[in-house]
């Protein structure tokens, strides 16, 4: 196993050698920096999202949406919506009608993981989200993770999805501690008394069948600290300063009506969203004694010789099934009132 590592590590730092980029190098000083100020690990939790490969094809599995819901079923209700709005929108006759809409009506009665349809397989794809955490806590943004060159406060859109496309290859070029991170999470599973039998179970079956990693796009998120521990604020962003834009939207908007602050609160709030912005890239902001941080968060995917690994049997459930959507006929004709 030693051997096999070091063998890893050599191929890592050659290919990382052979491109003779200046930014991957600064990039490199920069992940070495974070082992050490941020050697642990600190594991959320699963997250889901969808894949699609074509039937017969080698590629890689290819992500369709952002890996971020809670829960297998809620990937599933969005494929069942993805290929509902493909039969109306896209269908080139009643026979692709009929073939989406019959995938549909599986996913409105099954939890299934995946569906054939048209040529190509549909899969509901588990990751793992984690971040690292130090003695000041969870890990910030590098100086090297993107930003824009002329950041805006503006309510505009955030920047593009880096998941939607991203192809589920273990054996793509990561750089050299991506690369060592990577093979370390092979052999993570759940451990503890703390876990339940089930997830570790569906943990090392998962470990054996699935034994390649893929470390997905690095995603930012904003974390509020509670004594030793820190709980998120809101979803996963694509770059650093989107999730700066979500942190003063909670700060001006949306926390003073969710906890219904009076006026001093939310005039502190305001006061401390109005310095932040100013600051330009700051990543912390303390008010009334609660203290919100950028974080950096990463996310891991088991890969197995027939792509991504599903949804396991333990991962928790909150909703079943249901008709999303009115049923529409052959033809495409939509029928409100079935």
């Amino acid at each position: 196993m030693a051997d096999d590592w070091r063998q890893h590590i050599d191929a890592l730092h050659g290919e990382l050698v052979r491109r003779d980029d200046p930014a991957a190098w600064v990039s490199e000083a920069d992940a070495v920096d974070a082992s050490y100020r941020y050697p642990h690990l600190a594991v959320r939790g699963p997250v889901f999202g969808l894949a699609a490969r074509e039937v017969g094809d080698t590629a890689p599995w290819r992500l369709l949406s952002d890996v971020a819901d809670g829960t297998p079923q809620q990937a599933r209700d969005a494929l069942n919506s993805l290929l509902w709005f493909r039969a109306k929108d896209e269908a080139e006759g009643r026979a692709q009608r009929r073939a989406l809409l019959r995938a549909v009506g599986t996913l409105e009665r099954e939890r299934v993981n995946e569906v054939t349809v048209l040529g190509t397989r549909y899969r509901v794809v588990r990751g793992e989200e984690f971040a690292r955490v130090g003695d000041g806590g969870l890990e910030p943004p590098r100086p090297t993770d993107p930003e824009p060159a002329v950041p805006s406060w503006d309510e505009t859109p955030a920047a593009p999805s880096h998941d939607v496309g991203f192809a589920l290859d273990p054996g793509r070029s990561c750089g050299l501690m991506a690369g060592a991170l990577r093979l370390a999470l092979r052999g993570f599973a759940y451990a503890g008394e703390d876990t339940p039998a089930a997830p570790r179970a569906d943990a090392e079956r998962a470990v054996r069948d699935f034994p390649d990693v893929v470390l997905l796009p690095v995603s930012f998120g904003v974390a509020e600290r509670h004594g030793e521990r820190w709980r998120p604020r809101g979803a996963l962003m694509p770059t650093p300063h989107d999730a700066r834009k979500v942190l003063v939207h909670g700060l001006t908007e949306f926390w003073p009506l969710l906890y219904g602050l009076g006026t001093a609160d939310r005039a502190a709030f305001a006061r401390a969203a109005a310095e932040f912005k100013a600051a330009g890239r700051a990543n912390e902001v303390v008010v009334r004694e609660r203290c919100f941080r950028i974080c950096r968060v990463e996310r891991m995917m088991r890969v197995g010789p027939d792509g991504p690994e599903p949804a396991r049997p333990s991962d928790q459930q909150t909703t079943g099934p249901m008709k999303l959507h009115p049923t529409m006929d052959e033809d495409g004709t939509i029928h409100y009132d079935d």
